[in-house]
């Protein structure tokens, strides 16, 4: 069960992936037989974890390896990806967690290769032993009680290396993109971090910095495949309490609000722009109609954002939009645990229902607008039709407000 004040910290200043990630964890304390049990969830019987002690530039730590078992057919799309994980019944901060570390996967790809985020197909990120780390690792933080995750500065690397995309200078574009917004260093020769490291990095990290001050815990060495002489291949993971929980003070804020009010932009780009935002990792984003001087007609873009990525957010509201300024407030953020259970409907079809829960009591729960158009649009109805329709079902199904969440999604 998640601990509300359990901080765990990734030093990734040697570089970082997933299966380093997942060692870590795993070294740490997390039971491989429920990292394990969570991946068999998502791809049943397509893989299996190793554990082994071994010692890098000296240094114990813990390698986690994956086996395959089946067959693996490595273009995969992340529609693909994301039924499996949303259908594969794990626990709502398991499933939330890896979600968001796979979209942040497909934007960066999408962006990288110019194709819509749907469009995108996996590669080397779509392998049977990616889709084990990304899953391993927010079953293991689960595993652990982990509720916060802070992280260091990221060692990139340098050089040249190929992938399935042929020859790619070091950084690779994926990678360069994940890290918008982070604090990153060269650290060495190679391809010091991966794009599933980052991702799972960035998505899963409220902010970069140093070791807080906190009450140490458990600590864990996760090791890379490769043993380089002077340099430690390995991430780091220290858990503990914060200071500031034991003593009964408030949390630190963890978020910002970016604003810039515009009066020339052509009104046809905002949705376009609202769209690049959240995907570029806003929380949210919206405009609010005002008048200015003179009785101007404009509006003001507030973007809520992680203060990980308020950098990157701030460059692309400058870069879309006609705005020569851009405010900054800290907001304290306080959100609802949520997951996504799919319901069937009439047909065979099935559609993903956001719910949003507190101590396991359904508070909210509402159709994903996206799936229904896309389900309308293939039957040829009216979407307020489907709309209508796939709020019965999650009726019918139990997912109203004041139920039980149903068991295994808390």
């Amino acid at each position: 069960m998640t601990d509300p004040h359990r901080l765990a910290w990734l030093d990734v200043t040697s570089g970082v992936a997933g299966d380093m990630l997942l060692g870590a964890l795993v070294d740490a304390g997390a039971a491989p037989e429920a990292v394990q049990q969570a991946i068999d969830a998502v791809v049943p019987g397509a893989v299996r974890l190793t554990q082994a002690a071994v010692t890098r530039a000296g240094l114990r730590a813990t390698k986690v390896g994956v086996e395959p078992l089946a067959e693996d057919h490595p273009h995969r799309t992340w529609r693909s990806i994301r039924v499996r994980i949303e259908e594969a019944g794990l626990p709502a901060p398991v499933a939330d967690r890896a979600l968001a570390a796979f979209g942040r996967l497909a934007a960066a790809e999408a962006r990288v290769h110019g194709v819509p985020v749907e469009e995108v197909h996996f590669h080397e990120v779509g392998a049977w032993d990616s889709i084990a780390d990304v899953v391993g690792v927010c079953a293991a933080l689960h595993d652990l009680g982990i509720a916060r995750i802070t992280a260091s500065a990221a060692a990139l690397g340098s050089g040249r290396v190929r992938t399935a995309h042929g020859e790619l200078p070091v950084p690779v574009p994926a990678v360069l993109e994940l890290a918008a917004g982070w604090e990153v260093v060269g650290g060495g020769t190679g391809e010091l971090a991966t794009p599933t490291g980052m991702a799972l990095v960035t998505a899963l990290a409220a902010e970069c910095g140093d070791l807080p001050r906190l009450r140490a815990e458990a600590t864990g060495v996760g090791a890379g495949t490769k043993d380089t002489p002077g340099r430690p291949n390995v991430v780091r993971v220290v858990i503990g309490t914060p200071a500031d929980a034991a003593s009964g003070t408030d949390e630190e804020i963890s978020a910002v609000v970016l604003e810039a009010n515009v009066d020339d932009l052509d009104p046809r780009l905002w949705p376009g722009v609202l769209a690049s935002l959240l995907t570029a990792g806003a929380s949210d984003a919206w405009l609010v109609p005002i008048l200015m001087k003179k009785g101007r007609p404009a509006h003001t873009l507030r973007v809520l954002a992680p203060r990980q990525r308020a950098d990157a957010l701030r460059d692309l509201v400058f870069r879309e939009t006609s705005t020569i300024g851009v405010r900054e407030s800290a907001v304290r953020k306080t959100a609802l645990e949520r997951t996504w259970i799919r319901v069937p409907m009439a047909g065979d079809d099935e559609v993903p229902v956001k719910v949003a829960h507190r101590g396991g009591v359904i508070v909210r729960a509402t159709p994903e607008f996206e799936d229904v158009a896309a389900l309308a649009a293939d039957r040829g109805q009216p979407v307020v039709t489907l709309l209508d329709a796939a709020a019965a079902a999650a009726v019918a199904s139990g997912l109203v407000p004041g139920a039980e969440l149903p068991t295994g999604r808390r």
